[in-house]
């Protein structure tokens, strides 16, 4: 039997935000741009997600009344709390589009200053905002001063080697009223290359006395209770980890609890996969999930025997039928050994 390994006994927790916000855990399901629609919140809520933040909303396009951009802001029917994150360049416009925001009443706002993605840098938005400090804290002083929602802010380390300053924008955003602080320590130059540097987590959760959650490089449930006891922060905000595999949030808690981390078995993953598909298509509708779930069921098939092929057959899919006919082949074959 293999032997159960021992972890703190406080690793996991509540968080309070603000004056009066408690957040129910400490796993997060991170923002992603085309991955975190209100399918994927669903089953990461489902295995144990104790928060789960939307796409990137463009504040621009709210305060322009884009139907499309509001949609996703829509809650999955299992969110009794979420966070939304909007991408803005100014003060103006992130307060142009509060009131559609707060109409669905989530747990916090957070602003994302640390896309790389360079349409989002163009518009003066994401990672470009590491740029002047002081733009941040405009932002987030007016959000807070306009909305008893906590504000909360998701850093990069900097824009390059030669300019890492997530410290000092830290301290502006505190400064001016945010509630909670989280840093993916790559540069907006390193992308998702090379590997995220756990230390200057350690660094800001020292630094400052708002709550600080971590990210980058979590992709096994060792590695997120590994982060908060390396570096003290409060919580963990998992992203590629997740993709294909919603039940890391349920391992993470195993793990923390027994020692011991139970394999996820071949049906769980297959029928999480179905599972993903139904509620996409109950969400967003056939037409649009057949696109939107390709790179889902790709992931979930990752480490699958005879995966390369699966996949293959899964890209060429048309329909909904077709993505379900190959998965439930799939799990008939293997039930049949």
């Amino acid at each position: 039997m293999e032997k159960p390994e021992i972890w703190p006994e406080n690793l996991l927790h509540t968080i309070k935000t603000g004056s009066n916000t408690i957040i129910p855990g400490n796993l997060f399901l991170a923002p992603m741009a085309g991955f975190t629609d209100a399918a994927f919140r669903h089953i990461c809520t489902e295995y144990g997600s104790d928060l789960c933040y939307t796409e990137m909303v463009s504040s621009e396009a709210l305060a322009r009344k884009s139907f499309k951009t509001k949609k996703i802001l829509y809650k999955a029917e299992n969110e009794a709390n979420y966070a939304v994150q909007i991408f803005s360049s100014t003060w103006e416009s992130a307060i142009a589009s509060l009131n559609d925001i707060i109409d669905f009443k989530p747990l916090l706002i957070d602003l994302n200053c640390g896309c790389p993605v360079p349409k989002i840098i163009k518009s003066g938005a994401g990672s470009a905002l590491m740029k002047t400090p002081e733009k941040i804290g405009e932002i987030v002083k007016a959000l807070t001063e306009a909305t008893d929602i906590p504000i909360t802010v998701k850093l990069r380390s900097g824009l390059d080697s030669e300019n890492i300053n997530f410290m000092k924008v830290a301290e502006i955003a505190v400064k001016n009223g945010a509630a909670m602080i989280s840093l993916h320590p790559r540069t907006k130059t390193q992308g998702y290359s090379g590997k995220s540097d756990w230390n200057k987590i350690k660094e800001l959760k020292k630094a400052i006395d708002i709550p600080v959650i971590g990210s980058g490089d979590l992709f096994e449930p060792q590695d997120c209770l590994n982060m908060i006891k390396e570096t003290g922060c409060d919580g963990v905000m998992i992203a590629r980890g997740a993709v294909g595999r919603p039940q890391i949030f349920r391992e993470v808690k195993i793990l923390a609890e027994n020692g011991v981390l139970p394999e996820i078995s071949f049906e769980e993953k297959i029928n999480a996969a179905i599972h993903h598909l139904d509620l996409a298509e109950k969400y967003i509708g056939s037409q649009i999930a057949v696109n939107e779930m390709k790179k889902h069921l790709c992931s979930y098939i990752k480490g699958i025997k005879g995966g390369a092929a699966i996949r293959n057959s899964l890209v060429h899919c048309n329909s909904m039928d077709e993505y379900k006919a190959i998965l439930k082949e799939l799990l008939s074959s293997h039930q049949a050994f």
